[in-house]
């Protein structure tokens, strides 16, 4: 299923760990919705403006699936409503120019500049809703174990 032109519904779902721990991961009809919404009017677009392949190393998780990888208890993943970019895994361009081209040109609730150091995040985080996006600027720092936010 295509979530946008560029886009599946299989590159959202897919998770080598949900496969290891036979952990189901199908999205509700709901999620389904929520990420056809965050394709069309954040991946998609991203995309065109790039017209490069980009990677998608997170998307939809299921409740078991989010507790398996450590993710947030609120995480946007879980409705669908979020996306771990990760452009580097082709080269041709930067983590830092998808996080700059959200930021400037794209709605969005939270973008996070997900760890990496100062001239580019190891990837990019994007959640987006129907309706109240926040627009929040965020970046990810690890100290002694625990992750911290602080807003950019």
């Amino acid at each position: 299923m295509k979530l946008s032109k560029n886009l599946s519904l299989l590159e959202c779902t897919k998770s080598i760990t949900a496969k290891r721990l036979d952990i189901d991961n199908t999205p509700s009809e709901e999620a389904i919705d929520n990420l056809k919404r965050i394709a069309e009017c954040v991946f998609q677009p991203l995309r065109d403006h790039f017209d490069v392949p980009i990677g998608i190393n997170s998307g939809y998780r299921s409740e078991a699936l989010n507790k398996a990888v450590g993710g947030s208890k609120t995480s946007q993943h879980m409705l669908g409503e979020a996306l771990d970019i990760d452009a580097d895994i082709y080269g041709r361009i930067s983590n830092r120019e998808i996080f700059d081209y959200i930021r400037k040109n794209l709605d969005y609730d939270q973008l996070i500049w997900e760890f990496g150091g100062p001239s580019s995040p190891d990837w990019v985080h994007v959640s987006f809703r129907r309706e109240n996006n926040r627009r929040e600027a965020l970046r990810a720092t690890r100290m002694r174990g625990k992750v911290y936010y602080t807003l950019i």
